[in-house]
Order: C-alpha cells, then sequence, then structure tokens
C-alpha cells in the first residue's frame, strides 16, 4: 500500500468517526424497568450512612414479600454487619482463595448468608497495601458470574460501592451496564454532594459513550434540615428518594446493630415508602454540577468561597530570587 492510499483510508476513517460523533444522542429511557430482576447500585462517601440505609432497605423489602440479595462491594467489607448483628461475613476473595489453596471449589453455602428473607454476600478486598480494590471488585464479580449469578432469580439486587473512589473497578456497574440504575447517598454537606456529583458525572460519561445507566435518585441522611442536599438534587435533575433524619435514636440504634426498616417499628413507614421510590423510580439522565454550582450551594462563610488563589513564587520556595538561565535547548531553523 502507497503513501497516497494510506493517507486516503486514514482521511476516510476520521471521516466516518466524526460522522458517527455528529449523531444525536438518544434521550436515556424513563419508562417503567421491565426486567425481572433490578440490579440496582448504591454510590456515596465513605461513612455517610450507604450500608446502614441498605441494610434497613433489604430488610423492608424482604418483609415485602420481595427476594433480594445485598452484596457489599466494599473493601472494608461491612456492609452486611448491620443485617447480621455486627457479625464479620466471610469475603467472596478471602473465602475464594483459601479454598483454591485446598483445591477446592467456592459454593454458595460458602459464601452467601441470610436473615429474614434477606440474602447477603461480600465480595470483600486485598489487605491494605497488598493489591488494587478496585480489581478485587472485578475479581469478585468474575466469581459470581461462575457462580451463575445471572440465574438467580431475585427480585431486587442491591449493590453497595464506594464513592469517592475513582478506580474502574469501582466504576464497574456504570462502565458495563451491570445494573439498570444507580441511587446516591448523600447528606447536607460539600464533600458527601461532591461524591453524588461524581457519580451522576460517571453516568453522563458513559451514556454518551453507548451506555444505559441512570440515577433514579438520591437519600439523604443525616437530614438536619439546611436544605443544601435537597438543592442539589433539584440541580441535578434527580427526585429525593427518601430523608432520613438527623435522630439521636437513628444514631444509637445503628451504632448497636438495630436494624430500624421493620414494619412495626417507628421508623417503619420510612423504610418501606423507600422501598416502594426505589422500585418505582426510573432511571434518569442526570446533570452534573461544576465546582462553583456546588459551592453556590452553601454559604460563603461555610465553604470559604471569598478566598483568592495567591501564586507562590520561587522566592517563597527557596528564599532567594529565581535566576533565569539561558536555555541550552538547540532549536533548528526551519527549512
Amino acid at each position: 500500500m502507497n503513501t497516497q492510499t494510506a493517507t486516503e483510508h486514514k482521511v476516510q476513517f476520521v471521516d466516518r468517526l466524526r460522522e458517527e460523533a455528529s449523531q444525536p444522542i438518544e434521550p436515556i429511557s424513563t419508562k417503567e424497568v421491565t426486567k425481572e430482576t433490578q440490579i440496582i447500585a448504591i454510590y456515596g462517601k465513605g461513612g455517610i450512612g450507604k450500608s446502614f440505609t441498605l441494610a434497613n432497605l433489604s430488610y423492608m423489602m424482604a418483609q415485602q414479600g420481595k427476594k433480594v440479595l445485598l452484596i457489599g462491594c466494599d473493601p472494608k467489607s461491612d456492609t452486611t454487619s448491620l443485617l447480621f448483628g455486627g457479625k464479620a461475613c466471610p469475603t467472596i476473595i478471602e473465602t475464594s482463595s483459601r479454598l483454591k489453596l485446598a483445591g477446592q471449589a467456592v459454593s454458595i453455602s460458602d459464601v452467601c448468608f441470610k436473615r429474614d428473607g434477606v440474602f447477603a454476600m461480600e465480595l470483600g478486598g486485598p489487605e491494605v497495601g497488598r493489591g488494587c480494590g478496585g480489581r478485587g471488585i472485578i475479581h469478585g464479580f468474575e466469581t459470581l458470574e461462575k457462580l451463575g449469578f445471572h440465574d438467580w432469580g431475585f427480585d431486587y439486587v442491591l449493590l453497595d460501592f464506594l464513592g469517592d473512589v475513582v478506580c474502574g473497578g469501582f466504576g464497574l456497574p456504570i462502565a458495563r451496564d451491570m445494573c439498570q440504575k444507580v441511587i446516591v447517598v448523600g447528606s447536607n454537606d460539600l464533600q458527601s454532594l461532591y461524591v453524588a456529583n461524581n457519580v451522576c458525572s460517571a453516568v453522563e460519561y458513559f451514556r454518551k459513550l453507548g451506555g444505559n445507566v441512570g440515577v433514579a435518585g438520591m437519600v439523604i441522611n443525616k437530614d438536619d434540615g439546611t436544605g443544601e442536599a435537597q438543592a442539589f438534587a433539584a440541580n441535578a435533575g434527580i427526585p429525593v428518594l427518601a430523608a432520613i433524619p438527623a435522630n439521636e435514636d437513628i444514631r444509637r440504634k445503628s451504632a448497636s446493630y438495630e436494624i430500624i426498616g421493620k414494619p412495626d417499628s417507628e421508623w417503619g413507614s420510612l423504610f418501606a415508602d423507600l422501598a416502594k421510590n426505589v422500585a418505582e423510580a426510573p432511571p434518569m439522565r442526570p446533570k452534573p454540577q461544576t465546582q462553583d454550582e456546588l459551592l453556590g450551594l452553601f454559604s460563603a462563610d461555610t465553604v470559604g468561597r471569598n478566598v483568592v488563589l495567591e501564586p507562590a513564587t520561587m522566592f517563597d520556595m527557596v528564599g532567594k530570587n529565581e535566576v533565569i538561565k539561558p536555555s541550552l535547548e538547540v532549536i533548528y531553523d526551519q527549512a
């Protein structure tokens, strides 16, 4: 192939790419989810209350007659601790490694456990400094697929993900369309809303690449009534599925590993409404906010918006003024 032919092929390829890129993006479907199993990924800042929310939500769904699987995808492996009264659940990664050394295969009974109709498991992660947490997530899902994950007849599969880690492994459900919709958990503070906004940005990014995942809505945890999370949800174009108040009774019961999402409990109606909203909420295409728009949700005194960035100088670094030396770079005159 001569140079001219190669150039023509390259131009044609570029033209095809431009033609594809110019095609309008179809809006994400907002129709009711028709797939038998709803796979929902929940993201949020570490410590914001994802595991608390999911444990009580899954318990309420099970009490309503639904078959629910809760999968912890956080390297801390603490998603199921509230559900099981503080007891640690053996992780898939740890169990599969141990059995592999013994020449045995992993079975469902080795990694999946149940309580009052809720089935739960932990993917787990590597020990500190000994591996990639995101790669552990990928390995965990590969093991689940070998166990027949796609053939399990659950009504809901809830995935608990760490939202403030940008590693690709933690974005797996969004990047590979492994779920139909995403729920973000946040509160009335900038950091949790920053994470929620990052998740919305990821959903929008992969949607532009042809993905189908949407954001079903937001759960506001530890709601003190100041309204920043409500305002963020409105600006991002996503509904608020529930607002869990900042309540001392909830805090104490959560700290003592007590499920409050029971039909006959004081907070039962709150989680019953959340279960209904989660089931019915369609996947929406979010509108990610800019950093300035996020800061605009808070008063200037709260986030330091009046601070001016002052550039540092070489004198600040070494205590003397920078000496500009002539460049040793050889510059050739153009022919």
